[in-house]
């Protein structure tokens, strides 16, 4: 189903001290610095991103984004295994579609597929 790790999105309530440690951490500047989203790219490392609204949709920690070929159909494979959809198929620009699940211990799981 998965072809490997895409992005580990954090929840953040204070996205510009977010934003300068996780800067300091992986020793990049974030290819994408806006309101609702920030994201650093650090070679050999998944995407790393930043939600300042992501408390706000229930999110309690990290979210791992697997990359999949076809998100519809993983995302209907994670609910007949018994997860629970938090966010329904988004288009967030692009064409780039995401998706999370929650499974039955609590954990997020993400899943993005590109256009």
């Amino acid at each position: 189903m998965s072809e490997r790790l895409e992005t580990i999105t954090y929840p953040v309530k204070d996205l510009a001290a977010a934003k300068s440690l996780f800067g300091a951490l992986l020793g990049v500047e974030p290819y994408v610095d806006e309101v609702y989203y920030v994201g650093f790219r650090a070679p050999g490392h998944p995407e790393l991103g930043l939600d300042p609204n992501g408390h706000a949709k229930g999110l309690t920690g990290p979210v791992p984004y697997w990359r999949v070929t076809d998100l519809r159909a993983s995302l209907a494979e994670l609910v007949d295994a018994g997860a629970e959809v938090v966010q329904d198929v988004q288009d967030v620009g692009g064409g780039k579609l995401i998706a999370s699940v929650r499974d039955a211990n609590g954990n997020d799981i993400g899943l993005t597929q590109e256009p």
